[in-house]
Parts: C-alpha cells; structure tokens; sequence
C-alpha cells in the first residue's frame, strides 16, 4: 500500500536552506523598511537645488512608503503567479532604475515619480515575497526566522545613515542616487537565494484507482438528481454562472477576497489600520523635538541610533520569546501587549525634558517598536495560515497604506496648530493603546469562540447516533430519487454496470 502521506508536499524543513534564504529577506526588508528614511538625509540639498519647500520635498518619503504598502495586492498577485524568487529580482531591478533615474531629474515631480514609484513599487516587490518565503520554510522555528528577517530594518537604518553622510559630503546627492542605485542592486542577488521548496512525486497509479470510483458515483449522483428535478435549468443560464463562476475562482486563485469573512484576519486589520496612525508619527518628529527642546544637532540625531541599536537586539529576542511554548499559543495577546507598551511610551513622552529622559524615552520606544515589528506578520500568519497568508499581506497593505500616509501629516498639523509637540505624541499614545486594548480584547473573543467551535466539532464527531441519523437520511433520499418512475429504469441498469466495473477494478 503507498504511504499516508502519498501526494503531499513535504513539510517546511524548519532549517538547512531556510537560513540562506532568512539571510535573503534580512537584506530585502531592511531595504524596504530602512531606505524610505535614510535618504532624508539629502532632502535640505535637494530643497535649495529646486528651490521647494520642505513639506514638499517630504512627501518624496511619503509616496515611497505609501506605494511600498499600497502595491501590496500586485506583489501578492505576482507572487501567487510566479513565485517570491523572480518577483524579488524584479523589484531590485526596479530600485535600481528608479535611482539612477533620479540622478538626472530636473524637478522635483520627477523625484516623485522615479523615487517615489518606481523605487517604492521595486521595495514593495522586495518586502512581501520575502516574508511569504520564510513561511513556506518554517514552521516550527517561524517566530525566530521572522524575528531574525525583521532585523534587518534596524540594522540597514544604522548603515544607511552614515553611508548617505558619506556619499552625500563625497559626490552630492546626484553622484550618492547613483551609488545607491547599485547598491539597491544587491536585492537581486538576495532575491537569488529564494530557492522555492518542490512538491513530493506522488503515486499517480492508486490516486487515480481511488479518485475513479469517487469521481463515477458521484457523476452518477449528479445524473440522478439532474434527471429527477421537476425544473431543468436552461442549459444558457448555466453557461452564464459557471462563467461567472469561473470568472471570480481566476481573481480568488490570485487574491484571496473570501479572507473578508474570517473573523480573525477582520479583528487583524481593523487593529492594525488603527495602529499605524501613530506608529511612525514618533520617529519622524523625534530629533525635532529634541532640538525644541534645546539639544544640540549631532545629539538629536543620536537619538535615532539609540532607537535603532535596541531595536536590532529587540525583534530575534522577541522572535524567541515568540516561540516558547508559554507565549506560541497565545501569540495574539503577545502582540496585543507590544502595541499597547509602545502607546503608553509615547504617552510618557512629554515627561522627558532634558537629553536624559530622551535617551531612556529612547530605549524603550526602540525595545516597543522591535516587539511590533517582529510579530506584525508572524500573528497575521498564525491567524490565517500559511495557505492564505500571500492574499492576507496584499490585503492588509493596501488598507495599511492610507493611515501610514496621513499618520505624520495629522501629527505635524497638530504641532502647527498648539506649537508644541506633546500633543502630537499624545495622540499617537492614544491612538495606539487604543489599538491594542481593541485587539486585547476582540482576540479574547476569537480564542473563546474558536474553542467553543472546536468542542461542538468533536462532540458532533464522538456522537453515533447524530453520524448515523445523517447516513440513514442520505440513503432514504437517494432511494426515493432513484426509485421514482420506470422512466429511471435503463440509468438504474447503467448505474449497477458502472458499480461492478468500479468494483472490479
């Protein structure tokens, strides 16, 4: 007989080339989450060259990250299609256009259009197959892998800013665009390494045995009830709905929209969509309002390092606390707790008036921010599994991409308006304790109903008497259907041959 699990794929290997390819997703997220904010640093120049307002200039960030988390349906079509290897390549490709571009525009609308979208669109390519990547090479280890692959934004953070200072003092800004473009380049090489897991031989000789008696009675079945119906359905109008039906399996099979009505994935992304309005807001006005605050440039900016440093240790710790046995099957309210902590540091923030309370702000917000981060896509995973994760982080981006877009704007208008920057990071506190007693709470009510599910699951399973009530029913129908008319007598006949050559068989 062939084996239990003949024409399965085989399970993640949780190790071996998995790492090769965390290694890989290491350098596509942190390029993807790191260089929107590292190339602020060529912003005042680039200002007085086209002569722009900083607000302008500001939203060349702006459209990187929007289009970063807006193109999330096209990257997860792509990869659904094609597979995260080729998809990452493309990206790279396009990062690397998209700056070397940028390098020869004469306005600043060319900026947005080369940085902007091109680039954003190449880093959008690069984030999401390689995080649906790591899943389909761990399970057991997940939490690490993701924890590891999300370091990566911190640590190319630390990189970029003092390699941009570099270019930038060296070559200008247009020479560091073209650096950077090859740098960019190297997501290819990262993407190369996304070797995709091949599906186990089956044995096609006893499926096939198997799967022709099964398809036959229930060809025949069909045939009965057809047969038996007192209305027939015009053959057109059935053209027309399986057409349609056919039409909405070809967008489901790329993108998943029936994820609409699980109940986890909604809790998910409404929770999520609420977060990211003061999720960034804070690290873009942090070095600000330390020099409201009367601390020197070199210091403000030092600010940012310690943030980055804490978060680098942060999110693998986090990914192996993730993966205890204590915390793994509860990993929900793990993250629900993470976004609340970051909530209430920005909300003690006002207190820190002088460089100390700064740097201790610091180092909590970047142990807060590490937490989130490494668990964002790791609890969406958990929910939805592996199977339906690809459809989930194209939906959950694309809702993402506005509240990340209009989250530092409503800030900054909040500091133009009462001319101090405790309110701005106020209201992010709020917004984000808000998010995770919301999430606290609706995953309490997720858990106890899935348990209660399951439970009603088993006892309807255990139960005898309901299994056999259900069997008797099927058959009295299906010998009411068969036996009634002799005008049913040949398919009858038809229908025992068709049994005795499945049988013989």
């Amino acid at each position: 007989p062939p084996p239990a699990n003949a024409g399965r794929a085989p399970g993640p290997p949780d190790g071996g080339w998995g790492w090769v390819v965390v290694f890989g997703a290491f350098v596509s997220i942190g390029f993807a989450y790191a260089f929107p904010k590292g190339i602020a640093i060529f912003y005042k120049e680039i200002q007085d060259f086209f002569g722009t307002s900083y607000s302008e200039i500001a939203w060349v960030s702006s459209i990187m990250l929007a289009t970063t988390y807006g193109a999330g349906p096209i990257s997860s079509i792509l990869v659904n299609r094609y597979g995260s290897r080729p998809v990452v390549i493309f990206g790279g490709l396009l990062c690397g256009i998209g700056m070397v571009s940028a390098a020869f525009c004469t306005s600043i609308l060319q900026l947005y259009i080369c940085v902007g979208f091109i680039s954003g669109f190449g880093l959008a390519l690069n984030l999401q197959p390689s995080v649906i990547i790591i899943g389909k090479y761990f399970l057991k280890r997940r939490p690490i892998a993701n924890g590891l692959a999300m370091a990566g934004s911190p640590v190319m953070l630390c990189t970029l800013a003092p390699l941009n200072q570099f270019l930038f003092d060296n070559f200008g800004w247009r020479g560091s665009f073209l650096i950077l473009g090859a740098i960019l380049l190297n997501c290819c090489v990262a993407g190369a390494l996304f070797r995709p897991i091949r599906a186990a031989t089956t044995s096609v000789k006893t499926q096939v045995i198997v799967e022709g008696k099964d398809a036959l009675k229930e060809e025949i079945t069909k045939d009965v009830m057809e047969m038996s119906s007192p209305m027939n359905v015009p053959m057109e109008t059935k053209m027309e709905e399986e057409g349609g039906k056919d039409c909405c399996e070809k967008i489901n099979q790329y993108l998943d929209f029936s994820l609409f009505k699980h109940r986890g994935f909604l809790i998910y992304l409404i929770g999520n969509v609420l977060m990211f309005l003061g999720f960034f807001a804070p690290i873009v006005f942090l070095a600000p309002y330390a020099k409201h605050i009367g601390i020197d440039e070199y210091s403000s900016a030092f600010l940012l390092s310690i943030l980055a440093i804490v978060d680098m240790i942060a999110r693998p710790t986090t990914g192996i606390i993730a993966n205890s046995k204590w915390v793994r099957p509860r990993i929900q309210y793990f993250f629900s707790f993470s976004i609340a902590f970051n909530g209430t540091c920005h909300l003690l923030c006002p207190l820190a008036s002088n460089y100390m309370g700064l740097v201790v702000y610091s180092i909590f917000f970047g142990l807060a921010f590490g937490m989130v981060c490494a668990m964002l896509f790791e609890t969406l995973m958990d929910l939805v599994g592996a199977a339906r994760f690809t459809s989930a982080v194209g939906l959950v981006t694309i809702a993402e991409c506005c509240t990340i877009l209009l989250g530092p704007p409503i800030g900054g208008t909040l500091i133009d308006t009462f001319g101090d920057y405790k309110y701005m990071f106020i209201k992010c506190g709020a917004v984000m304790v808000l998010a995770g007693t919301f999430l606290f709470i609706m995953n309490y009510y997720n858990y106890r109903m899935l348990a209660k599910e399951e439970k009603e699951k088993k006892a309807k399973e255990e139960d005898p008497k309901s299994v056999r009530t259900e069997n008797e029913g099927r058959n009295n129908w299906n010998k009411d259907t068969i036996q009634d008319g002799p005008e049913l007598e040949p398919l009858r006949e038809e229908q025992e041959g068709l049994k005795k050559e499945v049988n013989g068989t």
